[in-house]
């Protein structure tokens, strides 16, 4: 009581059972074993065993990039017709989404392909004229070639048989000469005789007549002579004539050949382009229906109304595959991407999916799924983390089968189990979790 009035009040303590209870107790005692207990409870906790784990948040995807959602595009331009799709509805492969018309002048033309299929018909006859052309030109160049070694081995010939006619008329000259020789001596001595008066007139005229007749003979066979050697010359260059002239013709019909060749390349190259032009016109025809690359639903429509425009390449609607493999994309810290390998176990916590979680006793967790690690970048994303890719454990709970691509998520990476004690002085010094591992042999 605090005596700060002039008059005292005595109490009987003893008249009441509470003021007896209340100053009889001892609570020190009690004190002290309530907090030995704590202590002592408090290092029983510290040596209790503790997963580490690296939390992040993250969001439902697919695992294979053909599954996830996508936007169609239009390959032309063109001016919309006509839907044959609303938002919402369920499309197989190869199912038409909307018509499209041509807004390009050079397409107008309804008759195009047929056009286009005529030049392309009327150029491959070209080319097969001027092939037939060169083939043509070919056998005649064969001919010429031929007919050239005929007349050369002709003319070989007759040049052989005038050599040969020049040696018989050589060797006549030299037997005419030596008669010649043999007559004029003979006149020579003839005459002395004569002079000597040991022959007759006549018989001298006689021997002067024959010198004559061998002098005669012999101009005669010099003449022959001279006629074989102009017959040699002049096969000679008869010989000469016809290789310079089968020559020209045979250069005439190849130069013809390559012109003809240049035209029928020109031809083949105006047929290949005329070709991919005519492909480039079915296939643009074939484009005017924008149809549905996998089964999927409409989840939107981005372009709307009819007779509005499009341009190539843009975007028209999105659609959702129908069969796909959920996954979870999540972003771990640059500092905790060493800690990570594939095949880690994950626990994932989905929203709107109740759970009640212990972050360092996953296994005492309910409501949440378990995954594995399937990817990791191995390049920083502009957010300044590293992404994670978590695939479903085939060991654990198949997830929920409601669950939609985009849905948010919480994620824990389990690392070492370590105690609570050495989890509360490494976070107290800033230390990474346990990274260290035993090599497998």
């Amino acid at each position: 009581m605090l005596n700060i009035s002039d008059s005292n009040i005595n109490i009987d303590r003893t008249k009441f059972t509470s003021f007896q209870k209340a100053e009889g107790a001892k609570s020190g005692g009690l004190l002290i074993r309530f907090s030995l207990f704590l202590l002592l409870l408090a290092l029983i906790v510290m040596f209790l065993p503790w997963t580490q784990n690296i939390r992040s948040h993250g969001k439902v995807t697919t695992l294979k990039p053909d599954q996830r959602p996508q936007t169609i595009h239009s390959i032309i331009g063109g001016r919309i017709e006509h839907w044959y799709v609303q938002e919402g509805d369920f499309v197989k492969k190869g199912d038409t989404i909307l018509y499209l018309s041509e807004i390009k002048d050079d397409y107008f033309d309804p008759d195009l392909l047929n056009r286009t299929r005529t030049q392309l018909e009327s150029k491959k006859m070209a080319a097969d004229s001027y092939m037939k052309k060169v083939e043509a030109l070919d056998n005649q160049i064969n001919a010429l070639i031929e007919t050239n070694k005929l007349k050369l081995q002709q003319a070989s010939n007759r040049l052989k048989q005038a050599k040969f006619k020049l040696a018989t008329d050589s060797t006549d000259y030299e037997a005419e000469v030596i008669n010649y020789k043999i007559a004029k001596d003979q006149h020579t001595r003839l005459a002395e005789l004569y002079e000597e008066g040991l022959k007759s007139l006549t018989d001298l005229e006689n021997r002067k007549l024959t010198m004559q007749k061998a002098r005669a003979n012999m101009v005669s066979a010099q003449n022959k002579l001279l006629t074989s050697k102009n017959e040699v010359l002049n096969i000679q260059m008869e010989l000469t004539s016809i290789q310079a002239q089968y020559r020209n013709a045979i250069s005439k019909a190849q130069s013809e050949k390559y012109t003809a060749l240049s035209s029928m390349y020109d031809s083949e190259a105006v047929v290949a382009k005329l070709s991919n032009q005519y492909t480039n016109y079915s296939i643009r025809t074939g484009l005017y229906y924008i149809t549905a690359p996998q089964d999927g639903h409409i989840t939107k429509t981005i372009q709307s109304g009819i007779g509005e425009t499009v341009k190539e390449g843009e975007e028209i609607v999105s659609i959702m595959p129908a069969k796909y493999e959920l996954a979870v994309e999540m972003y771990v810290r640059p500092i905790d991407l060493p800690l990570l390998e594939k095949g880690q176990h994950v626990r994932i916590q989905f929203d709107g999916w109740p759970a009640i979680v212990f972050s360092g006793w996953p296994n005492t967790s309910h409501g949440t799924y378990g995954g594995q690690v399937f990817a990791i970048d191995n390049f920083i994303s502009d957010n300044g983390m590293y992404r994670v890719l978590v695939a479903p454990s085939a060991d654990d709970h198949p997830w929920p089968n409601a669950l939609r691509v985009g849905a948010g998520t919480m994620n824990m990476i389990l690392l070492s189990d370590v105690s609570i004690w050495y989890e509360l002085w490494r976070k107290i010094n800033g230390f990474p979790p346990n990274y260290y591992k035993t090599a497998k042999k």
